[in-house]
């Protein structure tokens, strides 16, 4: 728990909020990054107990804001499946710390209207 004037926040609603990921994007979130290894869109849905089609738009997600990898993995008979890995940690913290520091940018700048 981190306090802040009068509110305790948990690190992980500061990660989730601070990403801008839903409660099934976080879950997915953070299943990938507790076990560090990739996954498929089928080996998660059938993991998270969570429709497929849910699990596909959340990998987008994390892929397009370049926190997730994506890999394409050519099957023997023809075709492909994606794999995906969340980025180091370091690169998640960095991106998080952008979104704060903004936050305390807008803090300061409405304090300054209220002065």
């Amino acid at each position: 728990m981190i306090d802040f004037a009068c509110r305790q926040f948990d690190i992980n609603e500061i990660i989730k909020c601070g990403l801008g990921l839903t409660k099934t994007e976080f879950e997915i979130f953070t299943y990938m990054i507790e076990r560090r290894k990739e996954h498929t869109a089928h080996d998660l849905a059938k993991a998270k107990r969570l429709d497929l089609s849910t699990v596909q738009k959340a990998l987008k997600k994390l892929s397009d804001m370049q926190i997730a990898e994506r890999r394409q993995m050519n099957l023997s008979n023809g075709g492909y499946i994606y794999s995906y890995k969340i980025k180091d940690k370091s690169a998640v913290i960095s991106k998080i710390n952008h979104t704060i520091k903004g936050w305390a940018a807008k803090v300061e700048d409405e304090l300054g209207k209220w002065a």
